[in-house]
Formats: structure tokens, C-alpha cells, sequence
């Protein structure tokens, strides 16, 4: 997990840490968790009880490399933080952690910043002092909303962040209706949407008609949205989805 990641909708994945605790249904089947397992780690559970996994300083410098290439070919490149864990968990070792990522984040003006959260709540009492009348331009705060009600939880939250883009990522997506939030014209600026992947008796089935009606709704709004994937054994996979939700890859425009 780093340079060139396999999700679609990014160039790199950074981690603060590894490990987190479960706190919603799209949890339920955590990709992460089961790496993490599979190399040996016990690091998913409550924080007075589990201890979180911290990366190298070889490690930190990575972004460095990645901004000087992004600006070397004139793009900007986007970074999901955090895959192996929630950047705004109220845990000691990301508090620490944290204090890290902030100058980091400023020192990478070619990165675009995907800070993609569960827990919205935490983000403005985490995020630093001189961030909270605005964020630097190349962060864009995001948050899971795999339901309507934990759409209109969690957007309540992000709705008041500060950031110049707002994100919401209805993936895994359950298999009922949802409708966007409210204000979502001035103060959403992008939604992912996808299937759940995994094994045929874990997976939920991502329902096609719920989801079609999703993106029409946030399309006539002008809200860019990137179509993932379908539900399926493995990431990344069309299934059944049409020509024209799978052509959906748009993204926001970055402000710097």
C-alpha cells in the first residue's frame, strides 16, 4: 500500500497507522482487518485494549517523493488517508501520529489530501488550530455513508468542515434506497459509490436499481460521482453495472 494504489479513485494510499475498532455495518467485513490479520497483527479493537501499528520514518517520506513527481510532470495526485485505519479515531497513538501529518500535508502542495473518515465528529476538535476558519486547499475531507442514516449522521458533521472539497463514500453500499443530503448542491462537491467485494457468503449484494437512483439524483445536481464498483468476489469489477454508471469516474476540480 503506497505509490500507485489499486483503488480507483486515488494514486497512493498513506497510513498513519494500522489498526482501528469497528463502529458501523460497512465495518462488518473490513478488507483491512483481514490483512492485517493475515501478516500477524492484532491491532482491531477498543483503544484502552489494542494497540495500533506505526509506520517508519522511511515510510513518511514517501509523500515528499510522490509531490516532486506529481509536480515534475505538471499533475496533481491524489492520496487516500488512511486504508489501514481512520485518521481521526480518538486513539493515543494517532494522536500522535496526527501531529505528523499536518506538516506533512502542508509540505505537499502537488497532493491532493483525501482525508476519508467514520468518524466526522472528531475531525475539527483533531485537525490543528490554523485549520479550523479553513483547510489548506489540498485536503479534501470525506466520510462513509453506506445508509441514510448514517448519511444524515455523518453529513451533519462534514457539512460544517472547512475544506474546499466535501466527499461523501456510500461503499460499501447496503442494499436499500438513499437519497443525498440536504444542502448537497453548495456543499458537496463529490460522491464514490460502490458494491461490496468479497466472498459469496460474506458479501451484501449492492442493489443496482437503489444505486442507479443515487447517481441520477446527485448527477442532475452537478455533483461529479465515481462509480466504483459492483459487488462482487473481487475489487474493481463491473458485474452489472450499465454502460453509464460505469463510465462515472469523474472527480472534483482541485482548487490549487
Amino acid at each position: 500500500m503506497g505509490k500507485d494504489s489499486a483503488i480507483g479513485w486515488t494514486h497512493h494510499t498513506f497510513n498513519v497507522a494500522w489498526g482501528c475498532q469497528k463502529v458501523s455495518a460497512a465495518c462488518d467485513h473490513c478488507y483491512a482487518e483481514t490483512f492485517a490479520k493475515r501478516v500477524g497483527l492484532k491491532v482491531w479493537g477498543p483503544p484502552k485494549t489494542t494497540e495500533r501499528r506505526v509506520l517508519s520514518d522511511k515510510y513518511w517520506k514517501q509523500p515528499i517523493l510522490w509531490d516532486h513527481m506529481a509536480r515534475d510532470v505538471g499533475e496533481r495526485h491524489r492520496v487516500f488517508c488512511s486504508s489501514m485505519a481512520d485518521v481521526f479515531e480518538d486513539h493515543p497513538t494517532l494522536a500522535g501520529e496526527r501531529l505528523k501529518l499536518w506538516p506533512l500535508i502542508e509540505a505537499t502542495p502537488n497532493l491532493d489530501w483525501l482525508l476519508l473518515t467514520k468518524r466526522p465528529e472528531n475531525i475539527m476538535r483533531m485537525v490543528p488550530d490554523g485549520w479550523r476558519d479553513g483547510f489548506p486547499a489540498n485536503v479534501w475531507a470525506g466520510t462513509t455513508t453506506e445508509n441514510q442514516e448514517l448519511l444524515e449522521r455523518r453529513w451533519s458533521f462534514l457539512r460544517a468542515v472547512p475544506a474546499h472539497v466535501r466527499f461523501i463514500s456510500v461503499e460499501p453500499m447496503m442494499p436499500r434506497p438513499m437519497r443525498p443530503p440536504k444542502e448537497h448542491t453548495r456543499l458537496l462537491h463529490w460522491a464514490i459509490i460502490g458494491g461490496e467485494s468479497g466472498p459469496d457468503d460474506k458479501r451484501r449484494e449492492l442493489d443496482i436499481d437503489a444505486a442507479v437512483d443515487l447517481a441520477d439524483r446527485l448527477h442532475d445536481q452537478g455533483i461529479p460521482i465515481f462509480v466504483k464498483q459492483d459487488s462482487g468476489r473481487t475489487p474493481g469489477q463491473r458485474g452489472r453495472l450499465s454502460d453509464w454508471m460505469w463510465s462515472l469516474k469523474q472527480f472534483p476540480r482541485s482548487t490549487p
